[in-house]
């Protein structure tokens, strides 16, 4: 599986990102600066890894939206190749309407770096192959601006067509208030392209795939992710 982590100004998680793809795959990815106009031949998964990307101006990931790379990316994923957005990236694919709907402000207008507990709402895609649906894992949160946001009808139509990801909640699996500090709509922690190949999620399940880092809870998304495109 050849794979390309896309580094924007003011990214700083691509080593996170390939910290996890090593640890699935046992080779080291590589990375592709924004400015390129191509993506290296034989790629079978880009990734936006999180940040600040041109250090959020405008809005999160309306810059990085037009870099150079980005016509490349969009055709890629038309030609249903596998992008994964985490965090400024998930960002970035909304700016880009690679996905739909736009990450607000948190509804506190605050930080958050906290874990949350994430329920994995369709299994069997690339990405949750190796997650059970109903699933409830562990991921950290690290943004600004991760309220998930659409207008009703493109909310109706994700669930209709099982294209939400994931959603907050709490440990036991509940929606709850307090278990969605960012205030997405319908709790919605991440979500699909029509195909399921393309996944935006906040929450950084990079950060979790060693025992070292406190857990493991975010490794199956790339041990399944790379077995699924290894195939």
């Amino acid at each position: 599986m050849k794979s390309a982590i896309v580094v924007f100004p003011g990214t700083n998680r691509e080593r996170d990102v390939a910290i996890a793809l090593h640890r699935a795959t046992g080779k080291r990815p590589g990375t592709l600066w924004h400015r390129e106009t191509e993506l290296p031949a034989g790629t079978d998964l880009v990734i936006l890894p999180g940040g600040f990307s041109h250090g959020d101006y405008l809005r999160c990931g309306a810059m990085a939206a037009h870099s150079p790379i980005m016509p490349a990316i969009r055709a890629f994923a038309d030609q249903g190749g596998h992008v994964l957005g985490i965090c400024n990236g998930f960002q970035v694919l909304t700016e880009a309407q690679i996905l739909p709907g736009a990450l607000l402000r948190n509804a506190a207008l605050r930080f958050l770096s906290q874990d949350c507990h994430l329920r994995v709402e369709r299994a069997g895609t690339a990405y949750t192959r190796h997650y059970q649906k109903g699933q409830v894992f562990r991921a950290p949160m690290a943004h600004g601006d991760g309220n998930y946001n659409a207008d009703q009808a493109t909310l109706d139509l994700l669930e209709g067509e099982d294209r939400v990801a994931f959603r907050y909640v709490t440990p036991e699996g509940e929606t709850a208030t307090s278990a969605n500090p960012n205030g997405s709509a319908r709790s919605i922690a991440g979500v699909y392209s029509a195909n399921h190949r393309v996944l935006g999620l906040m929450p950084h399940p990079e950060d979790l795939v060693d025992p070292l880092m406190g857990g493991t809870d975010g490794a199956p998304l790339f041990a399944g992710l790379v077995e699924a495109l290894a195939a």
